[in-house]
């Protein structure tokens, strides 16, 4: 099917650089854009969709959450890292059954398409789950079975997770077009030992994926680290080749100058959780520093336990004045910076290659605002806007491969009223006294 989005302000992006069109028309060929420009174009399209008063976008990606964890909302607040896993968040995810995670994960889907997110990278628990919901939904998503290992004498060949995330990458990942990617994913440094992940990591060399890792988190992460192998979190990730993959490493607040030196080395690719920092009292990630360095940053919300919700656009806004107000310079990480986190660059980090932002021959994954707001008017900068502005609830259409799965306010692909009788019957299970 052809259709020609008409008469909105589309942010393009072309010659490395977002370029704003007023008036503008957006052409879908399929699941394809054809076609940016502020004139009508001369091709005949199936459906023109009036798209005046809205504001066009590339789709959001969020490179860093925990999906089912929107049934852990509110859990344990108000306490450290540390505190926050092991004393609530590890306790109800094991009391968690199999129709909890579908629900949890199904929640955490209607958040995300009706705040304006396409694509999004998972790390939890009964991924076939999630990589079926992925595929009955139509969003985008990678998903992963994260390793951890509490036994010292534990033998990679023995490993359980090791043997199924390499049955899961060979059966699911780019199914759907692309739309369902696997990764590989190591939960962290003080969940693990150095014969798990050595051997995890050259398996994931073996078949050519994705590593997604959380590190560096806190300070207390690190000085334990060194206190047991002499090395930073980062070195010991190094050492074990990890960081022969192209990696993904969610938070990376601790680090030191040498730490850097080797994520520029290795391309790793860093992803900003903002919001789940703060609210842990983990501290401000040097992302100024590592987009210096030419490290590819990009934007995650965490899990909607340490957030407390997988909402894009607020994490943009808190990303773009955080490190203005704690460096006391208004020119960090500017609006097309930012813009540029939650979108390119969090294609760069899934390894999308034809997502990211809006130009022809780019998937036409889109979110649209409906600007008729008295907080969005005027529009003088509509990036500036969508950073410094925007809302949720200003979402109208969020749009993947060029099919519409909401708009204002209804879902296509998925029933919200049975998620919803769903999520209270989990809620009732994990939390009844």
């Amino acid at each position: 099917m052809k259709r020609l989005l008409k008469n909105c302000t589309i942010i393009a992006y072309e010659n490395d650089t977002f370029k704003e069109y007023k008036n503008g028309y957006l052409g879908i060929d399929g699941d394809t854009i054809d076609y940016i420009g502020e004139n009508r174009p001369l091709a005949i399209y199936d459906e023109e969709k009036d798209m005046c008063g809205k504001l066009l976008s590339a789709g959001f990606i969020n490179t860093h959450t925990h999906s089912a964890m929107g049934l852990l909302r509110g859990l344990g607040s108000d306490k450290p890292l540390h505190d926050w896993l092991f004393d609530d968040m590890f306790p109800t995810e094991a009391r968690m059954l199999p129709e909890d995670f579908e629900a949890g994960m199904k929640l955490a889907i209607l958040e995300m398409l009706a705040s304006g997110t396409t694509s999004f990278t998972d790390m939890y628990m009964a991924p076939r789950t999630m990589a079926k919901l992925i595929m009955e939904t139509g969003i985008k998503g990678s998903v992963t079975r994260a390793t951890s290992c509490f036994d010292p004498n534990e033998q990679y060949e023995n490993h359980e997770v090791g043997k199924d995330i390499k049955d899961l990458y060979e059966n699911y990942h780019n199914l759907k077009n692309g739309r369902l990617k696997v990764d590989f994913s190591i939960h962290a440094e003080y969940t693990n030992f150095p014969q798990i992940v050595k051997g995890y990591s050259d398996d994931c060399k073996k078949y050519g994926a994705r590593m997604h890792i959380h590190l560096s988190e806190t300070k207390a992460e690190v000085e334990s680290c060194i206190a047991k192998y002499g090395k930073s979190p980062v070195a010991w990730f190094c050492d074990l080749g990890v960081f022969d993959n192209p990696t993904m490493a969610a938070h990376c607040v601790a680090l030191s100058d040498e730490d850097i030196d080797i994520l520029a080395k290795y391309h790793v690719n860093v992803m900003h959780n903002p919001t789940s920092n703060m609210k842990l009292g983990s501290g401000f990630s040097p992302v100024a520093k590592l987009i210096e360095r030419g490290i590819n940053v990009s934007l995650g919300t965490d899990g909607s336990a340490s957030n407390n919700n997988l909402n894009m656009l607020e994490e943009m806004h808190i990303a773009s004045i955080i490190h203005k107000g704690y460096h006391q310079d208004p020119t960090l990480l500017t609006a097309e910076t930012i813009l540029k986190m939650a979108t390119i660059n969090g294609a760069i980090t899934q390894g999308r290659n034809d997502t990211g932002c809006l130009s022809v021959g780019k998937k036409a994954d889109i979110v649209a605002f409906d600007l008729n707001k008295p907080h969005l008017t005027p529009n003088l900068d509509s990036i500036a806007l969508i950073v410094y502005s925007m809302q949720a609830s200003d979402v109208c259409m969020t749009m993947v491969d060029g099919e519409i799965l909401y708009e204002n306010g209804v879902y296509y692909t998925i029933d919200p009223e049975k998620v919803y009788q769903e999520v209270n019957e989990a809620v009732k299970r994990l939390y009844q006294k």
